[in-house]
C-alpha cells in the first residue's frame, strides 16, 4: 500500500511584494512613467487580492462590491468608500464576498508611495512635517470616514497627472487626510504624545518592558517604585500616554500577541493563552471577546479567509 503524499504546509505568513512582481498588466503604472508616487487600480478577483505586505505606504479606497478587510491583526468588514492607509510593512487585504457572476472590473483604486523621501524633504520644508504624525499611526492601519469622494477625485487628479503637478496634487491628498479627524486606528494599542521627551522616554521603557515580558506578573505599583512614583501618580501619567488604564494596556499588548501567533502559527489556543501572559483560558477568551469582538477560535477561522483571494484568479 503506497504511503499517502506529505500535506503541504498551510501558507500562514503574509508574501513580500516585490517590484519586478508590478506589472501593467495588474494594473500598476510603467515603473518609468512615475516617481515614488504610483497609482494602481484593479478589479475582482486579481491576483494582487492576496495576504501580503510591501516596503511602501498604501492608500486603500474600495469603489465596489463589499466583504472582509484584513489589515495586521485586525478583521472588520468594507463597502464602497471604505478608505484605508497602511504603514510599510503591514499586512493586509481585502477580500469581496458578493461579486456578480464574472467579477467586476473597477474594485480598488490605490495610491502607493515610499516613506524616504518625505522624510528627508520635511527636513527642508517644514510644510511636508505637517503629515508626518499621519504616517507614524499609519503602522496601526488608518481607517478614515467621510473622505471617499474627496479621495476618489485626488486620485483621479494623481494618476492623470506627472512630475511636479503629480506631486502637487499628492501634497494636496497628504494635506486632506493629516487634517481629517474622523478616523480609527485598526490596532489594538495605540500610543499618545508625551508632554516631553523625558516623559515619552519612559513611557518608551514601560512599554518595551511590557512587550519583552508578556508572560511574567506585571503590576503598575512596581513598575510605579521603580520611576520613583506613587502608584496613582503612574496610573494618571500612564492613561495620559496612551489612552488606557495600565491593567487594559497590559491586556491589549497580549491580546495582539495573540493575535499574531493565532495568524501565523498552528498553536493550540490553550498554549497560547499562557505564553501571552494569562493565567487561565477563561479570562483569556473573556479578555479576546471584549478586545476583538470575537472568540480566539473565531479569531482562527476568520483569519484564515485571509488567504481567499489568492484562490479566485
Amino acid at each position: 500500500m503506497s504511503a499517502k503524499p506529505r500535506a503541504l504546509p498551510r501558507q500562514l505568513k503574509p508574501e513580500l511584494e516585490h517590484d519586478y512582481a508590478r506589472s501593467p498588466s495588474l494594473g500598476y503604472e510603467q515603473p518609468a512613467d512615475v516617481g515614488f508616487i504610483r497609482c494602481l487600480e484593479h478589479g475582482f478577483p486579481t491576483p494582487l487580492a492576496r495576504w501580503h505586505f510591501h516596503d511602501e505606504y498604501e492608500l486603500h479606497l474600495i469603489v465596489a462590491t463589499s466583504g472582509k478587510a484584513f489589515v495586521g491583526d485586525w478583521i472588520g468588514q468594507f463597502q464602497p468608500g471604505h478608505l484605508v492607509l497602511t504603514g510599510p510593512r503591514l499586512p493586509h487585504n481585502w477580500i469581496s464576498f458578493d461579486l456578480p457572476e464574472g467579477g467586476v472590473a473597477q474594485r480598488d483604486l490605490v495610491i502607493q508611495f515610499s516613506h524616504q523621501p518625505i522624510e528627508r524633504a520635511a527636513d527642508e520644508l517644514p510644510e511636508l512635517a505637517e503629515a508626518l504624525p499621519m504616517l507614524a499611526r499609519a503602522s496601526h492601519g488608518i481607517e478614515f470616514f467621510g473622505m471617499s469622494d474627496q479621495v476618489q477625485a485626488r486620485w483621479q487628479s494623481i494618476k492623470g497627472s506627472r512630475g511636479l503637478r503629480r506631486f502637487a496634487a499628492f501634497c494636496d491628498l497628504l494635506a486632506d487626510l493629516s487634517h481629517c479627524t474622523d478616523y480609527r486606528l485598526l490596532s489594538n494599542v495605540q500610543m499618545q504624545s508625551a508632554e516631553d521627551e523625558g516623559s515619552q522616554g519612559q513611557i518608551d521603557q514601560v512599554v518595551s518592558r511590557i512587550t519583552d515580558q508578556l508572560a511574567q506578573p506585571l503590576s503598575a505599583a512596581e513598575i510605579a517604585a521603580e520611576l520613583g512614583m506613587s502608584e496613582s501618580r503612574f496610573s494618571r501619567f500612564f492613561r495620559r500616554a496612551t489612552g488606557n488604564t495600565f491593567t487594559d494596556f497590559v491586556n491589549r499588548v497580549r491580546i495582539n500577541r495573540a493575535c499574531q501567533l493565532l495568524m501565523e502559527s498552528d498553536r493550540r489556543i490553550t498554549d497560547i493563552c499562557y505564553e501571552v501572559g494569562f493565567n487561565n483560558v477563561a479570562n483569556f477568551n473573556r479578555r479576546f471577546l471584549e478586545i476583538k469582538g470575537m472568540t480566539p477560535s473565531e479569531f482562527r477561522k476568520q483569519a484564515d479567509k485571509r488567504f481567499a483571494g489568492s484562490s479566485l484568479n
